[in-house]
Order: C-alpha cells, then structure tokens, then sequence
C-alpha cells in the first residue's frame, strides 16, 4: 500500500527509529512501511497519523489505493 510516510517523516526531521519509538514498533516496520513492502494495522496507521498531525485517510493515500485495487479488479473482467 502506497503511503505518505516517508515524505511525512522526511518533512519532520525525524529518522525511522526515532518514529518507530514513538509508534512502539522496530525501525524495520517503519522500513516496510516506506517500501510499500508491510501495511500497517489500522492502530498504528492511527498512531503514525497522530504523530504527524494527519488523516489517516490522508496518510495511508486511501482514494489513491482504492483507485489501484478498483483498476485492478476491473482489469480482471
């Protein structure tokens, strides 16, 4: 899933595992995260959107992402 994360974190002079403290989770989550390799839960999608001051929806790209998976369903057919 495509995220605003590493922008977000870049924009905030913060490094991965000062934000993964503040999340509770390892620098390697925040690491997935970024290369679009993990979704988070909706929990810590919460917590990262609290650190920045953010959406979730905004955050996570969600009309974004559901355009993706829409095209891709329809591609399918």
């Amino acid at each position: 899933m495509k995220t605003k994360l590493k922008e977000l974190r870049t924009a905030a002079k913060m490094t991965q595992q000062q934000l993964a403290d503040l999340t509770h989770v390892s620098a390697r989550t925040i690491i997935s995260i970024e290369k679009e390799q993990y979704s988070p839960s909706l929990m810590l999608a919460y917590r990262i959107a609290q650190v920045f001051q953010v959406s979730v929806e905004e955050l996570c790209c969600l009309k974004e992402n559901k355009r993706l998976e829409d095209q891709q369903y329809e591609e399918l057919k």
